[in-house]
């Protein structure tokens, strides 16, 4: 942090910071709105969710989810507590304790903590899980891409192991505190998943070339999905049930994962409407694109 930067957050305080920051991102994401709804006026779709979102954004500020229903989360109260023995930051899920970095603020981790929400949300795009689409009881699940470690976290006493595979340091401090109550149910590989193994990288393929079945696989990766897939032929091939693989980081994932997933016999839903993921350097027309891939193996 260079000098300037060290006496801007000494004078300045946190909360006036957080006002400035949130001011330059709603100005740059008003540009972004823009431009989606301009070519939506020049190329009309017949498509009604995304009719949906359209009639969502001129009313609204744009947003990854384009809908009604994440209003809702944009002012839920959440309450930011620190752990006494391990001085992480941490919010109450469902009556269990969800840490976050070390060095997240309380605003930071609020806005998190509602996005995480609003993003599991059933009528989000993002939303893994629900009533026709879980994790059987005593299911041996892989989380790749874990972060914070929520997707499992409702469902951990019902799980009979899960491997939470991370890379980033901070969030693996925190999720070793998530699931300390759990420690007999999980393991945490802290590892790119990729095509290659090296002392950075793992394939599925070989992680997990000794196990014989995987109830359910969720993948989300930050758009390496396809890496990812490369070196894990035979695990999804032959040893998973389930799969939730995320394809809204770039343009043509729903349609390469659609017809990968299919070649190896496996039946697909799309999650609901669409995502606009704007933060994507690529982001472009059509803009909106569906956020996952529900699979089950016939």
């Amino acid at each position: 942090m260079s000098i300037v930067a060290k006496i801007y957050r000494t004078l300045i305080p946190e909360s006036f910071r957080w006002k400035v920051i949130h001011f330059k991102r709603h100005q740059a994401e008003n540009k972004i709105k823009q431009k989606v709804l301009s070519y939506y006026k020049q190329h009309p779709t017949k498509e009604s969710k995304i009719n949906e979102a359209l009639k969502f954004l001129r009313l609204n500020s744009i947003s990854v989810f384009p809908y009604p229903f994440f209003l809702e989360y944009s002012n839920k109260p959440i309450e930011v507590l620190i752990d006494d023995k391990n001085q992480l930051p941490y919010v109450m899920h469902f009556g269990k304790k969800l840490f976050f970095k070390r060095n997240w603020t309380k605003e930071h981790i609020i806005d998190a903590y509602r996005f995480l929400l609003a993003e599991q949300d059933e009528r989000s795009g993002h939303c893994y899980l629900n009533k026709e689409y879980s994790i059987e009881s005593n299911s041996i699940v892989v989380d790749v891409g874990a972060a914070e470690g929520i997707f499992a976290l409702n469902e951990i006493e019902r799980i009979k192991h899960i491997y939470l595979i991370e890379t980033d340091d901070e969030w693996i401090e925190a999720l070793k505190e998530t699931y300390k109550p759990w420690t007999d149910k999980i393991t945490i590989i802290n590892k790119f998943v990729s095509d290659k193994d090296n002392a950075d990288n793992i394939r599925l393929d070989t992680y997990f070339a000794n196990i014989a079945t995987i109830d359910f696989l969720k993948i989300d990766v930050d758009g390496a999905e396809q890496d990812l897939l490369n070196g894990a032929h035979k695990t999804v091939s032959d040893k998973v049930k389930k799969l939730a693989i995320c394809t809204y980081h770039k343009t043509n994932d729903n349609r390469d994962f659609t017809a990968y997933l299919q070649d190896k016999n496996y039946s697909l839903t799309n999650s609901h409407g669409y995502m606009l993921f704007y933060f994507d350097p690529n982001f472009e027309a059509p803009y909106f694109r569906r956020g996952l891939i529900k699979a089950e193996k016939k």
